[in-house]
């Protein structure tokens, strides 16, 4: 196998069968065979699994709305619809998506600095639950479309302390208004008819893995809330506290503590129980790569080994045109590697520094410049673990025109496929 961190992964989420990394009681081997490779396999029951223990770690009242962007296929998007998630669109694409997926208008937010007329349009006429407004333009554009609309203000927040360092907030971010500008822009949605001012939605950041810093950010924005609701004499009917869950993707990560998480939680909202600020708030969070990227596989095969002074390369047939957060271009500061093993013959030894490469005319195009992998051979598979946010649909899929590789949603040993593989004839092919 590879490191500690891969290895923990692997005993959490998957089991092994004969040597074989089994997904969703499937191996690798049998899912390659039937859908080809390169090929996305995601796990309807760990999808299921995340939302269950993130609700267990947060107080009753905040609600779980799933972030679209991380997994836009309908069929991922339906597995938390079912489990009575909420949806975080941030664009009328992903609106449409979520509603093929069974979701409900008004368990929508939408979110996003770059809002279309357009877009606004469509989800004022379908009813959507709230739009959160995030520049001047947009709101006089919202006061311009007939009927009533619930409005809510993202905000860029003010420097936050957390176990006694600054952690997040205090920065230029097209996010948002900055915190500083909030009253201003309250008076301003008040003052405009057919525009009711619903709430507060913090951007913070992203890819959290400290609960602490994590709670301090909701703290925050309670803080926040407490003054708009005295600035507007009445309670916020949402508080948006934002998304940002992590999950481990390298082997100096641990894991999100749930249970500590669920603690500092706890103790908050235990102060706000008599707060008249909060009366009959809804509190929300919109997790997405913590709920979507531990069910996620994307598997290659081994095209050939090569040797070349010193170093090993394994080339698969698939790379950073489908996987772009894995080949470390996804705005990765340093490039690290993805949990990464051959999914033929996990436990395999001995293991050997590899360089995974995919199959396009540049040097960007490597998965693993250090994986720990056993001596592969042509025909075998490797599979890039985390791989459920953030794929395929932040990827530069149409990059030397190779074919869109096929979704596939595995649920209790049985495969469905979610998006057909595409062809050299016909590269791209949509989702259904």
């Amino acid at each position: 196998m590879s490191d500690a961190r891969t290895r923990v992964l692997v005993d959490e989420y998957f089991a092994i069968e004969r040597r074989e990394l089994t997904i969703g009681g499937l191996s690798a081997g049998r899912l390659a065979e039937a859908f080809g490779t390169p090929l996305f396999v995601y796990d309807a029951g760990i999808l299921r699994r995340q939302l269950g223990a993130l609700r267990k770690s947060l107080p009753g009242r905040i609600e779980i709305y799933y972030s679209v962007k991380a997994n836009p296929n309908p069929a991922v998007i339906a597995e938390f619809v079912k489990a009575g998630a909420g949806l975080e669109i941030a664009s009328a694409g992903e609106f449409l998506r979520g509603r093929a997926a069974g979701g409900v208008p008004t368990r929508m937010v939408f979110a996003g600095p770059g809002k279309t007329r357009e877009e606004l349009e469509l989800v004022v006429r379908e009813g959507i639950g709230e739009i959160h407004v995030e520049s001047e333009e947009e709101l006089d554009l919202l006061a311009r479309l007939p009927g009533a609309k619930n409005v809510g203000v993202r905000f860029n927040p003010g420097p936050v302390a957390a176990g006694g360092a600054l952690r997040m907030g205090g920065r230029p971010a097209p996010f948002g208004f900055d915190e500083e500008r909030l009253d201003e822009v309250i008076g301003a949605i008040r003052s405009r008819p057919g525009l009711r001012f619903s709430g507060l939605h913090m951007f913070a950041g992203t890819q959290v893995l400290d609960a602490r810093v994590l709670v301090a950010q909701w703290r925050h924005a309670v803080g926040v809330a407490r003054h708009v609701a005295a600035m507007t004499g009445g309670p916020l009917a949402t508080l948006d506290l934002g998304g940002g869950l992590g999950i481990p993707y390298f082997s100096h990560e641990t894991a999100l503590d749930l249970g500590c998480l669920r603690r500092a939680a706890a103790d908050l909202f235990l102060e706000l129980e008599q707060d008249p600020s909060f009366t009959d708030t809804r509190f929300i969070i919109e997790p997405g790569r913590f709920l979507a990227g531990p069910a996620g596989v994307y598997l290659c095969r081994v095209l050939s080994v090569k040797h070349s002074r010193g170093s090993t390369f394994v080339i698969v047939d698939g790379g950073m045109h489908h996987h772009l957060a894995a080949s470390g271009n996804l705005g990765q500061v340093m490039k690290r590697d993805f949990p990464i093993v051959n999914a033929s013959r996990v436990r395999a030894e001995p293991l050997r520094a590899s360089v995974v490469v995919g199959p396009l005319c540049t040097p960007l195009d490597t998965i693993g410049r250090g994986a720990p992998l056993p001596d592969m051979k042509p025909g075998e598979l490797v599979a890039v673990l985390q791989s459920g946010a953030y794929g395929l649909s932040a990827s530069p899929v149409g990059f030397l025109s190779h074919p869109t590789p096929a979704e596939v949603l595995v649920d209790g040993g049985e495969a469905h496929i979610i998006r057909e593989r595409g062809t050299f004839a016909k590269p791209l092919t949509p989702l259904p």
